[in-house]
């Protein structure tokens, strides 16, 4: 099975969606429609903050009556990350987030932001890695 370093060459994105924890989570919101992403990091200065998710937007602004084009990232966002190591296998990295309950995993390496998977991404990993095994069982099978 493939490492997370791996699956984050193999992405459509391969470059880092963020926005910075001054802006209103209004545009937030658009960028996450422009990329059809559940998720944006939170990054200051070219430095991890924190995650900004559909979660957080339904959690902090819609349940709370707050306004998204006045409230800031900084205000909402989740700012105790979960990080994973490009090193890491995908088993492992799912494991984390079932356990661990979230969709959205930074990877970082020497406190430098490399990528962002969601659990999509890790589930269609281990079913391409699954398909490719049982074709692999079946070729031997027939030889």
């Amino acid at each position: 099975m493939k490492n997370l370093q791996q699956v984050l060459e193999n992405k459509k994105h391969q470059y880092i969606v963020s926005i910075t924890s001054n802006r209103p989570v209004y545009d937030a919101l658009v960028i996450m429609a422009e990329y059809k992403i559940g998720a944006v990091l939170v990054m200051d200065e070219n430095q991890l903050k924190g995650i900004f998710s559909e979660r957080d937007y339904a959690r902090e602004i819609i349940l709370k009556g707050r306004s998204s084009k006045t409230t800031t990232i900084g205000e909402v966002m989740t700012a105790n990350l979960i990080k994973a190591n490009p090193n890491d296998s995908v088993s492992a990295a799912m494991s984390i987030m079932n356990n661990k309950r979230i969709r959205h995993l930074p990877v970082v390496e020497n406190d430098k932001v490399v990528g962002m998977l969601s659990i999509g991404d890790l589930v269609k990993e281990t079913i391409d890695y699954q398909e490719r095994l049982i074709k692999q069982l079946e070729s031997y099978i027939r030889s």
